[in-house]
């Protein structure tokens, strides 16, 4: 299935040409490197636009033709042209909501967690939760688990809850568990652990599903949050040239809230909903309507597939692995989602018509999602499922080549490896690290990796996946040589894994992802060229302008500056 996409440009998709034109352009651009993700023309020098779609693309001579007197024009001079960015998976309320709770992100310490609550604190009305995400233990000179005591004495009253970095953990103060009515005799959830103190008494992390223990008691957001948070978070986005996002998880109010934004033609996103499947009653509704590819009848809004979790996450020890972890003995990390269960809803999706995207960490998870896949495709046999497994972190070398032989997508995010390549190999030993974040295994048994960031998990900066993805070094270039090289990408592939094959993964080649007459026009400007750039001047360049559907959405003021008319 995968082996033409897997080849550098090895087919087009779409022509880049086009007969001469009956009118002219909205909009023409020319003047610099463009990259165009398409196998047949990787380059060209010129674009046109009309209607929100590519009409031209190719030589700067072919494009006289196309402008007219109210064809807007925009000379790159020299800059860096790029299909609109994807974000194969992550969470859009998430990261909307990430922006109005406490950073953690960073913290160097506990203590520094626990300043950060306090200050966050100071700012809110006297009856409001504290919450805060972003903290990450292993960043901690002291790498275990914080135990509650110094955030209950810092905010005796005031309920706190701050979610770990990966958001398969939280540290829960003494007055949320109170309001939470969790007590030492509360046992453990299926999937989930609470993490207790040598006496028995809960220690204030909550690790998979025991963090709704706490979660359930939290007050609701008000009225207004999901729009509002959906609307910063694609500023944002936009702001980082990304224009299309899979959504990992998402409820029924969620659709129709930004479903009304779209409406009123305020959401510009390509939006790729993946339906919450631990919501059964969602899951029936949708199942018995089929699904929607083009949801608001403008290309931005696509229901079609359907959310998992087989396990938790390697940094809070709840990937579920086939042998202990090596820095905890007797601990094989948690099933969430049992795969006879996995295997069952697979099974009605795929007769409803719909994608499944499980997520599997570890390497025991990742096999009972394929095992699941296998004997429901056996059942159920489509031609062109596209399952997909959410971030295939960890894997043996026998699953990486299943992938190939059961046409399954992983959809990795090339950050996690950069942030989680100091002590992943505390964690798996030096053997099974070999298999971690291995996405030159996946590509060569003939797969595309789809990318993206996990945000709010990790930092929504696609430059950073890229360089993560081609160099497998941080922003300072550390290790020297690249962590575990041998697994890097080629530039080729890290540019089509974050443009053209995300869109593939979302049944969206035909008309995203690439720069090619016919396909919506969603563009990127770039003031430098991550094609050709060395790696240690990645972070200097800067998104410039983000183009979608053929209307300039960023810089959202002064964009008629960088237009020549």
């Amino acid at each position: 299935m995968f082996r033409s996409m897997l080849l550098p440009f090895a087919a087009s998709l779409a022509a880049c040409t086009a007969p001469e034109p009956q009118e002219p352009a909205d909009l023409v651009l020319w003047g610099g490197p463009i990259h165009t993700a398409e196998a047949g023309q990787p380059r060209v020098q010129a674009l046109a636009i009309r209607g929100g779609r590519f009409v031209y693309c190719g030589d700067e001579d072919g494009l006289e033709a196309y402008i007219g007197p109210g064809t807007r024009r925009i000379d790159l001079a020299g800059r860096t042209l790029l299909p609109g960015l994807a974000d194969g998976h992550a969470h859009l309320l998430g990261i909307g909501a990430a922006l109005e709770r406490v950073d953690l992100v960073g913290t160097a310490s506990y203590e520094e967690v626990v300043a950060r609550a306090v200050a966050g604190a100071a700012q809110l009305p006297p009856d409001a939760w504290l919450l805060g995400r972003g903290w990450d233990q292993n960043d901690w000179a002291d790498t275990a688990f914080p135990s509650h005591q110094a955030l209950s004495a810092a905010l005796p009253d005031r309920p706190a809850v701050l979610t770990r970095v990966d958001g398969h953990a939280l540290l829960a103060n003494a007055a949320a568990m109170k309001a939470a009515g969790v007590t030492r005799m509360t046992p453990d959830p299926p999937g989930g652990r609470i993490l207790r103190g040598a006496d028995g008494e809960p220690s204030g992390v909550f690790v998979d599903t025991a963090e709704s223990l706490v979660q359930r008691a939290v007050p609701p957001p008000d009225a207004g949050a999901t729009v509002r948070w959906a609307s910063r978070a694609i500023q944002e986005l936009h702001r980082r040239g990304i224009t299309s996002f899979h959504d990992a998880g998402v409820g029924q109010e969620t659709i129709d809230a930004l479903s009304g934004l779209a409406a009123r033609g305020r959401f510009a996103l390509r939006w790729h909903v993946m339906l919450n499947g631990s919501d059964a009653a969602l899951l029936a509704d949708w199942f018995a309507r089929g699904p929607a590819a083009d949801l608001d009848g403008d290309g931005r809004i696509a229901v079609r597939s359907v959310k998992l979790y087989v396990d938790g996450a390697l940094g809070s020890r709840g990937a579920a692995l086939h042998e202990d972890y090596s820095d905890e003995p007797g601990n094989r990390g948690l099933v969430i989602t049992p795969g006879e269960r996995i295997q069952e809803i697979t099974e009605a999706a795929l007769r409803a018509g719909f994608q499944v995207g499980v997520h599997a960490i570890g390497d025991r998870g990742n096999t009972l999602v394929l095992d699941a896949y296998e004997a429901a495709l056996e059942a159920v046999p489509v031609q062109d499922p596209r399952l997909r497994v959410e971030h295939a972190q960890v894997l043996r070398r026998a699953d990486a080549e299943r992938f190939a032989r059961l046409g399954v997508i992983p959809a990795m995010q090339a950050q996690h490896q950069t942030s989680d390549m100091p002590w992943a190999e505390e964690r798996l030993g030096p053997e099974r690290v070999r298999g971690a974040y291995a996405w030159r295994w996946l590509l060569d048994s003939g797969v595309i990796v789809c990318g993206g960031s996990d945000a709010p998990v990790e930092r929504l900066d696609p430059l950073a996946a890229f360089r993560a993805a081609v160099a497998r070094v941080d922003a300072d270039g550390a290790p020297a040589g690249g962590w575990h090289p041998e697994q890097r990408m080629d530039r080729e592939e890290a540019l089509l894994h974050l443009t053209l094959w995300p869109a593939f993964a979302a049944f969206r080649e035909a008309d995203l992802g690439s720069i090619a007459v016919g396909k919506r026009a969603d563009l990127v400007l770039l003031s430098g060229d991550p094609m050709t750039a060395p790696v240690a001047e990645f972070d200097a360049i800067e998104v410039e302008m983000t183009i979608f559907g053929g209307r300039v959405v960023f810089p959202a003021q002064g964009a008629e500056a960088i237009l020549v008319r």
